[in-house]
């Protein structure tokens, strides 16, 4: 507990946000005055992990038990930081999930990465990650019924029409920019470069390569960073992979490359050439991937951002500096030598993103795993290889026993239960194109 009071003391503490990432991504915990938080560690149920994005539960009590027990969570010393936006000075922690013997909770998300991690450490390799996320602004709506439309800017006026990669199309938020940035500095998340993507008023940031569970923790503190910045610009910000119908989807593409003890990067041979462990880790994403889509494509609304020309993959390919497959290999140097995977969505539980593609070059290295031939023409003349819908990645999921050998069966079966019970509630919405096309004309 040094490290917190001393970091208590030095920024004038008064609470303290104690949080968990539950299954979707989403902050979960309690806000604690100081003097609680010196009292020791948090419970929470251990129930709370797999609450659904519409605030449901699965219905299986035995993925938990039957008496909702509770859980204990430890505060990780690491991932300290201050909450810039709060009036009075207050401070956040991540905590762990562990049992009141001390064993982990083996569905907890962090838990999840934590564990391939530790595969990854039982062979000498360390994972070096570098994730990029899309994001939109969007006008305030209050009324799910209402489309989603680009906010104003400072010139008056919506965008129109596409702004790749425009400086002035930027420009146009630049108070709320600034305040993100601040905010990151504040909370020492170290962000990258600041792009406009293709949709209107979409965006990118990018951030610093590094440690795995590192940059999780990051991605998840960013996510509610720029949402509460939004909101005090009057405007929203949204992490939906396909928040508007005529708008290209909103992509977390992660960059990945392992080093070994020395820090040499494995994917390439002394030479300068790509290494076998290379290529088995390309077939490795291609051969698990699609029973991962779950993780991937955590919703109904992100199968709607996998399709043809609109920047996203809809097949396992890959390719040198390819960006219409899968899987892409930047150009890079023999050091630097790394592997794009295109294929997550931004409306990804980042600690589960990162643990499954992790997951899937790991299979590929161990099994040894032989790619495809590299693709060097467009990849959306080829036909779908991935699921289309959630209902069919969670059956592929669930039926997976090399995942659920990696990843956990009890954490595959929970986090399948979750994906239907979110499945199963948006089934029952009936929606608007049915009420147009169907009412009177069947």
């Amino acid at each position: 507990m040094d490290k917190f009071q001393e970091f208590f003391r030095d920024h004038g503490i008064t609470e303290v946000e104690c949080i968990i990432p539950d299954m979707t991504g989403m902050a979960r915990g309690k806000i604690l005055p100081k003097s609680q938080f010196n009292s020791g560690n948090m419970r929470l149920p251990k129930v709370v992990i797999i609450q659904t994005v519409t605030g449901d539960w699965p219905d299986d009590d035995n993925i938990t038990g039957p008496t909702d027990p509770d859980m204990v969570c430890v505060p990780d010393p690491a991932t300290v930081r201050m909450v810039p936006w709060a009036e009075d000075p207050t401070a956040l922690v991540i905590h762990d999930c562990i049992h009141f013997d001390g064993s982990p909770v083996e569905i907890s998300p962090r838990y999840v990465l934590r564990k391939i991690l530790k595969l990854f450490e039982a062979r000498g390799w360390q994972p070096v990650v570098a994730p990029e996320l899309e994001f939109y602004l969007i006008e305030r709506n209050t009324d799910p019924n209402e489309p989603l439309r680009p906010p104003i800017g400072r010139t008056g006026r919506a965008e129109s029409g596409r702004m790749s990669y425009s400086i002035d199309a930027v420009n146009e938020f630049d108070p709320f920019f600034e305040d993100v940035y601040e905010y990151c500095d504040a909370m020492q998340l170290d962000i990258d470069t600041l792009i406009h993507e293709v949709g209107a008023a979409q965006m990118e940031i990018n951030f610093v390569h590094g440690d795995a569970l590192d940059l999780a923790d990051r991605v998840f503190l960013f996510k509610r960073v720029v949402r509460e910045t939004a909101l005090r610009h009057n405007i929203y910000a949204t992490f939906m992979a396909k928040p508007m119908q005529e708008e290209p989807g909103s992509a977390m593409h992660v960059h990945q490359s392992i080093v070994d003890a020395s820090g040499r990067n494995i994917f390439s041979n002394a030479d300068g050439s790509p290494s076998d462990l290379f290529h088995s880790y390309i077939a490795g994403l291609q051969t698990y991937m699609p029973q991962l889509m779950p993780i991937f494509a955590p919703f109904v609304n992100s199968y709607r951002r996998l399709s043809r020309f609109t920047a996203a993959p809809i097949n396992l390919q890959w390719g040198y500096d390819n960006r219409t497959v899968g899987i892409r290999v930047p150009n890079s140097s023999p050091e630097a030598r790394r592997i794009e995977n295109r294929v997550p969505g931004v409306d990804v539980n980042p600690y589960l993103a990162m643990a499954a593609t992790l997951a899937c070059g790991y299979l590929g290295m161990v099994q040894g795993l032989k790619p495809t031939e590299p693709m060097s023409t467009s990849g959306y003349d080829l036909d779908y290889e991935l699921p289309r819908h959630l209902e069919d990645a969670i059956e592929m999921m669930r039926d997976s026993t090399d995942i659920a050998s990696v990843l956990g069966r009890d954490f595959v079966n929970a986090y399948c239960a979750v994906k239907e019970k979110e499945y199963d509630t948006f089934f029952r919405v009936i929606s608007s194109w049915e009420r147009q096309h169907l009412l009177l004309h069947v």
